[in-house]
């Protein structure tokens, strides 16, 4: 035979072994001949893996077929070759087959221990088809044992499979012996409803095969019901489909019930012909579990007839068979019986592996998302604060150069921007509270004057709305304590902000008092109350919620983030306390929580004015942004600093090159180069004259300040908008005394 192109012969090949297995159901001649002709094109092909394949089909219809010792011989042929290409999924293929001769003759034990092996390969491919397959066949397997509570177990476990594969025909496969066990347990109900269940199936499939089982388990119930003439009818239905398809364990069972149906219905001499037909089917093909149940019922129906010498010789044989059969196997399982609750073990194990799976993508999904979140957070920020950074620092530098009349107008553009700037501030720092990058930095404070500061802060808001801001200190409370200042004014300015936000006459106050004290620590109770409109009950317990702004309270007059409690909250709880509400509609609201601190000395720093002690330094400025890059140089230019500019990363080290700078403030985004890479590579760098060179981050990137792997390259991290003080006192703290 001359060949063809042998990409055109595999195509061919796979598509005779696909039509060989859809065929199964209603034609296994058909099924067997395509099966022999795809393997004699594979060997001419010489391709191992359709040979394999090819060999795995065969065997299998030879199975079904009662060819067993064809079937096993193929099955062993396909293993060897699986073996060589490696492939563990056809290795499970031809198992099947070879579990299907042994539990279909007399070794149940090894079609048990072939059986787990396939359900092992096939769960890891997540293969529900062959899943389905094996779990019935092994129900059946467990039936043989009598073990009907992992029978059923089982079978439920292949009918879930089955509908994960969306193969009805599997799935009515296990509902047929399924009705079989609920028989037994006389729920003639359950077993008429699933029988049923499973006919209707294969006659919307067309598997005419597996209909000839269904007729078989449908004449079950029949005969229990009594309905003799519709049980006869089944069940010879079974025998003519079994014949002309050619399964031969199905066959001997049809046979075998229909000659207890004969008996039940008094016709000895009917059932005598027909179990005969049943005993000698099973013999030929070594039928055991078939071959004594008919020593049986003959045994019954000679008992029947009165004659006890062929009623004795039957039971004999029945024992005898049984014996070799059940008990022999008995031993076998009793020996094996670990693979029984081995199977229960690794269906618990496959279902944590599942989800740990789960759980694993989930943290990838969830990292994926944060990265994402971050990186959204850092454009933000920057796009954001880098335009503020030029108008606020403009502001303030024209601040002292104007009018009265101009005053005004820089004041509204002042309060414009911190407004906005607070806006933006807040969704940051929920932001990194959230992700766990905030740390207290508890420091020696003047307490009562942070608290009087924080009060003039927001007397202005006050009195614009005709209100009264009130600080109310008990004598008791210490001048200082070691507190985080910025994390207390930010708690205490949300939480006035808030009140006098939602009070329109009346009164805030904020209130400290001391509840107790012990060695060297106070634990004070903090409260800010208003007057306002107050909160609906329902509504109190979702306000510390991001995004939360109670519709009943909240008009386009108050605008906010939304963010400000949920903030206060964190902020308490990084404190080790937590944050508690009191509120009446119409009257007022009472927030309130306690803090633990240490009492300290009063701080001696001294907060110097600007001076002239930079005068004649000189700095590398890093900055992309044309008005920025302005802005930030005439305010080093006030300080009397010499500036010299890099509009990018790439030109800050070649500057750097050049010549020693007293400074480097390093903006991070930047085009060509960013600011993480060019002080990485100034600090390398062994010829470089500021690899020792103090470099701040200036950027309007808040992330960056808690990334890692780059904090050690800086000296510090500077925010845009510009703080003076902090820019101020960062150039002053590394100029020697």
């Amino acid at each position: 035979m001359n060949l063809p192109l042998q990409p055109d012969n595999k195509v061919r090949i796979t598509s005779l072994l696909d039509e060989a297995y859809a065929c199964r159901t209603n034609n296994l001649k058909r099924s067997t001949q395509l099966a022999q002709q795809a393997l004699a094109l594979s060997r001419e092909l010489d391709d191992v893996a359709l040979i394999a394949k090819s060999l795995s089909h065969a065997a299998l219809f030879a199975m079904i077929l009662g060819q067993y010792e064809h079937a096993l011989t193929m099955s062993a042929d396909a293993i060897q070759l699986y073996e060589t290409l490696e492939d563990d999924k056809g290795i499970a293929d031809a198992k099947y087959n070879i579990a299907g001769v042994y539990y279909k003759t007399n070794n149940y034990h090894l079609g048990l221990v072939n059986l787990v092996d396939c359900i092992n390969t096939y769960r890891k491919y997540n293969d529900y088809h062959n899943l389905a397959r094996s779990h019935k066949s092994l129900g059946t397997v467990y039936e043989y044992f009598g073990d009907e509570k992992n029978a059923i177990q089982t079978y439920e476990d292949s009918i879930v499979a089955a509908k994960q594969a969306g193969d009805l025909n599997l799935e009515s496969n296990a509902y047929n012996p399924l009705s079989g066990i609920y028989l037994k347990k006389h729920d003639m109900e359950t077993a008429m409803d699933l029988i049923e269940k499973a006919i209707a199936m294969k006659v919307q499939t067309g598997d005419i095969r597996g209909l000839a089982f269904s007729y078989y388990g449908r004449g079950k119930v029949y005969t229990a019901q009594k309905r003799f003439e519709k049980a006869e009818e089944d069940l010879k239905a079974s025998v003519n489909i079994h014949l002309e398809m050619g399964e031969t364990l199905g066959l001997g069972m049809a046979y075998h019930k229909l000659a207890s149906l004969y008996v039940e219905m008094g016709q000895l001499s009917q059932a005598k012909e027909i179990l005969k037909k049943g005993l000698d089917y099973s013999t030929e093909y070594h039928l055991s579990m078939v071959k004594f149940k008919c020593y049986h019922l003959f045994y019954e129906i000679y008992k029947l007839e009165n004659d006890p010498v062929s009623s004795l010789n039957y039971l004999e044989l029945y024992l005898k068979e049984r014996e070799s059969v059940i008990n022999a196997q008995t031993l076998k399982v009793i020996e094996n019986y670990d693979l029984i609750n081995k199977m229960e073990a690794l269906k618990k194990e496959a279902q944590l592996q599942l989800e740990k799976a789960e759980i694993i993508e989930k943290k990838n999904l969830a990292e994926q998302a944060a990265i994402v979140k971050q990186e959204f957070l850092s454009t933000m920020s920057h796009e954001i604060r880098t335009p503020l950074n030029a108008i606020i620092t403009i502001a303030t530098l024209l601040g002292d150069k104007v009018d009265p009349e101009e005053q005004e107008l820089i004041n509204a553009l002042r309060f414009a921007s911190n407004s906005l700037l607070l806006l933006i501030n807040d969704i940051l720092d929920f932001t990194k509270l959230e992700a766990g990058k905030t740390n207290l930095e508890m420091r020696p404070a003047n307490f009562k004057q942070l608290l009087d500061n924080i009060k003039k802060t927001y007397d202005s808001l006050a009195r614009e709305k005709g209100i009264q801001l009130n600080l109310v200190l008990d004598d008791a409370i210490a001048e200082s304590y070691e507190i985080d200042e910025n994390k207390i004014a930010q708690i205490l300015g949300n939480l006035v902000t808030n009140a006098i936000k939602f009070t329109y006459f009346g009164q805030v106050n904020i209130v400290v008092e001391r509840l107790n004290s012990a060695d060297f620590e106070d634990v004070l109770l903090f409260k800010v109350n208003d007057t306002g409109v107050g909160i609906a009950a329902c509504h109190l317990h979702d306000i510390f919620e991001s995004f939360s702004q109670p519709q009943s309270i909240t008009t386009r007059k108050q605008g906010g983030s939304g963010l400000g409690l949920a903030i206060v909250k964190k902020l308490v709880n990084l404190h080790g306390s937590g944050i508690e509400v009191k509120s009446t509609e119409g009257i007022g609201s009472t927030f309130y929580f306690e803090l633990k601190l240490k009492r300290a000395d009063k701080p001696t720093k001294v907060f110097a004015k600007y001076s002239d002690s930079l005068q004649g330094r000189t700095v590398l400025l890093a900055e992309d942004n044309v008005i920025n890059a302005m802005v930030i140089s005439k305010l080093l230019s006030n300080w009397k600093i010499t500036v010299e500019l890099a509009k990018n990363g790439l030109e800050a080290l070649e500057k750097s090159k050049q010549k020693t700078f007293d400074f480097i403030l390093m903006d991070i985004h930047m085009p060509d180069m960013d600011g993480f890479e060019a002080t990485k590579l100034i600090i390398s760098e062994t010829d470089n004259p500021n690899r020792k060179t103090p470099i701040y981050a200036l950027t309007a990137d808040v992330t960056a300040e808690y990334q890692n792997e780059h904090h050690s390259h800086f000296s510090g991290f500077l925010r845009k908008p510009i703080e003076l003080n902090k820019l101020y006192d960062a150039l002053m703290s590394i100029i020697p005394a």
